[in-house]
């Protein structure tokens, strides 16, 4: 029997992530993911690579276009008045996936956690184009996009992040101290 759970791939090259059930693509959305480019260390501002699941869902009901800081809905909702008044602001928007590593010594544990380094595929304002990459090391989606997505996978969905060119450097004196 084919397995058909669903499952997330992120391609940090062609900047797209794809919904898959079995082996079937149901959705291909673009993308922007870490500016710095592929990495694994806490504060690289890099997008870290290989196989993560969701952890937790955040921001279920919310209106499109809510505002979250410290994955907590503040009450705004994002438009031109708040862009202009905050410009530089890296924004999280609508709905966040937040992901964990599976692979200790490499994007679990330690200084190379992906949980621990807050990094998830979240909303982001339209003006900000997809298919390049320009956030912080999350995933960043439209916001249309995100709430589809979000309906379509629950918590301990498996999202693999592959590409980025250079080899993976993990921390190689972390294997084996965290569950998968």
């Amino acid at each position: 029997m084919q397995d058909q759970s669903k499952r997330v791939v992120v391609d940090l090259e062609a900047q797209t992530l794809t919904l898959y059930q079995g082996d079937r693509a149901l959705a291909v959305y673009p993308v922007s993911t870490g500016k710095n480019g592929a990495g694994e260390l806490n504060g690289s501002g890099c997008t870290p690579r290989g196989l993560h699941r969701v952890r937790l869902r955040i921001g279920e009901g919310q209106p499109e276009c809510t505002v979250f800081r410290g994955r907590r809905p503040t009450g705004e909702i994002y438009g031109p008045e708040l862009a202009a008044a905050q410009p530089d602001r890296d924004w999280i928007l609508t709905r966040l996936l937040w992901l964990t590593g599976c692979e200790p010594g490499l994007n679990r544990g330690g200084c190379v956690d992906t949980l621990r380094r807050y990094i998830y595929i979240h909303g982001c304002p339209d003006t900000e184009p997809m298919g390049v990459p320009r956030s912080h090391g999350c995933i960043r989606m439209r916001n249309r996009d995100l709430i589809a997505l979000f309906d379509a996978v629950p918590n301990g969905t498996l999202v693999d992040i592959r590409g980025g060119g250079a080899e993976i450097q993990g921390d190689d004196s972390l294997q084996g101290l965290a569950d998968a």
